[in-house]
């Protein structure tokens, strides 16, 4: 039996209710909902640590957190990983290449591929070491060279690369980031050589910030009618202090109404540009004889876009922790999956639907013939005083902030957005308690869970 091609269509910040046929009242992804219906749809799929580098690790690894050792957000640590998701591919045969966002130091660490087309998008730290761009972004040199312009940049718009500030792209469209990975795999799946089976990884940078889709995706969403986000009456006191509302990068921000609603027509904007730039992705694949290739939509986290009044990612909210995974191509079941699924689950499902062993190192579930699991932990440092945890099976969500022992618990089924706080945390205390236990941290002391340990973005090896 033929191995199967694969292609992973990875995005970045991409809400888990951010599609049309998930009942959103306001995004519209038809292309994008085409192909989910015929495809196994998981409603319930999590980043487990839910900003870009560590939800990457465990994308990549297959591995929790405590295990990859990265927690938190950092940048300039560098990916020391033996085995790897695109590395095990390329063991056994298969044509392995990346096309855009990786987030990896040193950024031009190939990760186990055989070849990465880099577009990290705007990343403070690489922009601060590297003497040229075009030495850790090959989307740059080409946008210089067809704009003829030598000082060409993506970002001389001048919005914040993490901001809720939203303007149209300022240059011709087919010159997108969004586009130019798209291009890159289109060439890919016409140059490939096709005697080999291959492992695509074709990673979009947006809707991460900044706000800057073309101008027809950003319109269509200006005059919409949007309901309110969710603001639960805990958010001020729970997160407020956290926000400067002079600053559009603040976690924390009660915007006016006008300045939510271009916000979320950036975003929303940009998934529409990415559902028509999948669509063609799609086609080309058809074209090219390849659309029985085994294809997986999934983001590395969510965006609050308001919920609480919060912004960007980090809390283990639904906004933020919730994705989108949708897994379709041959020997697939359509259909809708509430099972409880995460990021590291990726690579022993792919791998297991390729036929090829799981290496002994990974941790995550194969999701089409694993057992499911009960109740999935996530967890985020956010400062060096505190961090975030939260425990879901996918009707219950239960949060503890370790610098002050702050408590939530939620029914995601009669309060998804997470409004109401209830009673009864004590078990779920118990829980995680057991989850924590023997951490470097120091987070339990007998059966409790103690607050206001140091922490750390990257745990000791």
């Amino acid at each position: 039996m033929a191995q199967p091609d694969i292609l992973v269509i990875f995005t970045d910040q991409w809400r888990g209710d951010c599609l049309s046929i998930a009942g959103h009242p306001v995004v519209e992804t038809p292309f994008i909902d085409r192909w989910a219906s015929g495809a196994r749809r998981f409603t319930r799929a999590y980043s487990a640590t839910p900003t870009c580098v560590p939800a990457r690790a465990s994308l990549m690894t297959g591995q929790r957190a405590t295990t990859h050792r990265r927690v938190g957000y950092a940048d300039g640590v560098p990916w020391e990983y033996g085995t790897t998701l695109a590395g095990e591919f390329s063991r056994y045969g298969y044509r392995t290449h990346a096309i855009g966002k990786m987030h990896v130091y040193p950024e031009r660490h190939t990760l186990g591929f055989d070849s990465v087309e880099l577009h990290d998008g705007y990343l403070h730290f690489a922009r601060r070491h590297a003497a040229d761009l075009g030495e850790v972004d090959d989307y740059v040199p080409w946008l210089r060279r067809v704009s003829g312009r030598a000082e060409a940049d993506y970002a001389e718009h001048g919005i914040d690369c993490n901001s809720t500030v939203a303007r149209p792209w300022d240059k011709p469209e087919w010159q997108h980031p969004t586009n130019w990975v798209t291009q890159r795999t289109v060439d890919f799946l016409r140059t490939r050589d096709r005697n080999r089976p291959f492992f695509l990884f074709t990673s979009f940078h947006r809707p991460h910030p900044p706000y800057d889709p073309p101008a027809w995706a950003f319109e269509q969403y200006l005059g919409r009618e949007m309901p309110p986000p969710p603001v639960g009456e805990w958010a001020r006191e729970m997160w407020g202090a956290t926000g400067n509302p002079y600053d559009p990068a603040s976690p924390y921000l009660e915007l006016p109404p006008e300045r939510l609603r271009r916000a979320r027509a950036g975003y929303y904007g940009h998934m529409s540009h990415i559902d028509q730039q999948v669509n063609r992705i799609l086609e080309v694949l058809a074209e090219e004889g390849a659309d029985d290739t085994i294809v997986v939509f999934t983001s590395d986290h969510g965006e609050l876009m308001g919920d609480h009044n919060l912004f960007r990612k980090s809390l283990g909210y639904e906004g933020a922790a919730h994705i989108p995974f949708v897994l379709g191509g041959p020997g697939i079941t359509p259909g809708v999956d509430e099972r409880v699924v995460e990021l590291r689950d990726v690579m022993p499902t792919l791998l297991g639907a390729a036929g090829l062993p799981v290496p002994a190192s990974v941790e995550g579930r194969d999701v089409l013939s694993g057992t499911p699991r009960s109740v999935l932990h996530g967890e985020h440092v956010l400062t060096r005083d505190g961090s975030v945890h939260w425990l879901t099976d996918g009707r219950w969500k239960y949060h503890w902030r370790s610098s002050d022992g702050r408590e939530q618990l939620f029914d995601l089924a009669a309060d998804p957005g997470e409004r109401h706080e209830l009673p009864g945390v004590q078990p779920w205390r118990a829980e995680l308690a057991e989850r924590l236990r023997g951490r470097p941290e120091g987070f339990v002391a007998g059966d409790e869970l103690v607050i206001g340990r140091p922490v750390s973005a990257v745990l000791p090896a």
